[in-house]
């Protein structure tokens, strides 16, 4: 008989989220998948149930408005369904100098990157008769750690998962649930972000990752209950290098970096898929 506890996956349709969903999926696991209207979820979820012979449900819903993140689980609820993961994936990102962007995009960046991982948590944690263990994993970032340039507002908000996930971690020991944050850098998750990682140079290039294997990286660790997960060799150099060089050589190498976006910081970009996460 199927187990009948769910993964429950935000920003799924595209990008890292559709790379979390084909991970799950292969791990056997049901999944309740989350994106925005008209993101081709449908379809995802189609291919999911053929290829991997497990139950998938969608809900189309812009997470950035708080009464959709409410009426997600409320939907939830009435379909008494069994969530014993939650994945916020959901979320926005981009490259830019601070004023170039107007007060409206930082609202939305912050509801979503901040606002919604939060509301959803709270929910996922009063569902009655909830299965344990239970997993939450936050999709955070590499920009959680370091203070970049055009990646103010998006860097804070990242800051925001990992400090939450931790201390949300330590409360919830006891009730067998397990917070983690994955904290990935550079992905080939979008037709712009692919062009842009091509065109970096040295470390930053050599760090970039498909989502497919950040996912997997992702699921081992939350499953293996670890509190924060940074994938890849290179990025856990930085973190260790960015424990030993001082601070003038980190902002030359970081302003460096920074240069080689410059083509790229006019169109928004969405470096963890909002809530419209590609097939």
């Amino acid at each position: 008989m199927r187990n009948k506890n769910f993964a429950l996956i935000t920003g799924a349709s595209e990008g890292f989220g559709k790379a979390l969903a084909l991970e799950c999926a292969g791990r056997d696991m049901d999944l309740v998948l989350v994106a925005l209207p008209g993101s081709g979820l449908a379809n995802l979820a189609c291919f999911i149930e053929r290829n991997f012979e497990v139950r998938v449900l969608f809900f189309e819903h812009d997470l950035s408005k708080k009464e959709e993140c409410i009426r997600l689980f409320e939907e939830i609820k009435q379909r008494d369904l069994k969530i014993n993961m939650l994945i916020n994936n959901a979320g926005m990102g981009g490259t830019h100098f601070f004023e170039e962007r107007d007060a409206e995009y930082y609202y939305r960046q912050i509801e979503l990157n901040v606002v919604a991982p939060t509301l959803l948590t709270h929910c996922f944690l009063q569902i009655p008769e909830r299965n344990s263990p239970s997993y939450i994993l936050n999709v955070g970032s590499l920009a959680s750690f370091f203070y970049l340039p055009k990646k103010g507002v998006y860097g804070g908000t990242k800051s925001y998962l990992v400090a939450f996930s931790k201390s949300l971690r330590r409360e919830l020991k006891s009730k067998n649930v397990y917070v983690s944050t994955v904290c990935p850098g550079g992905m080939n998750t979008t037709p712009m972000l692919i062009l842009q990682n091509k065109n970096m140079k040295g470390m930053g290039r050599w760090s970039v990752m498909n989502p497919e294997k950040v996912a997997k990286i992702a699921i081992n660790g939350m499953l293996g209950r670890k509190e924060v997960i940074i994938p890849g060799f290179w990025n856990r150099l930085f973190m260790f290098l960015d424990k030993l060089l001082p601070r003038w050589f980190k902002e030359i190498l970081t302003d460096r970096s920074m240069k080689q976006s410059k083509a790229f910081t006019n169109p928004v970009t969405y470096s963890i898929q909002p809530l419209k996460p590609a097939i």
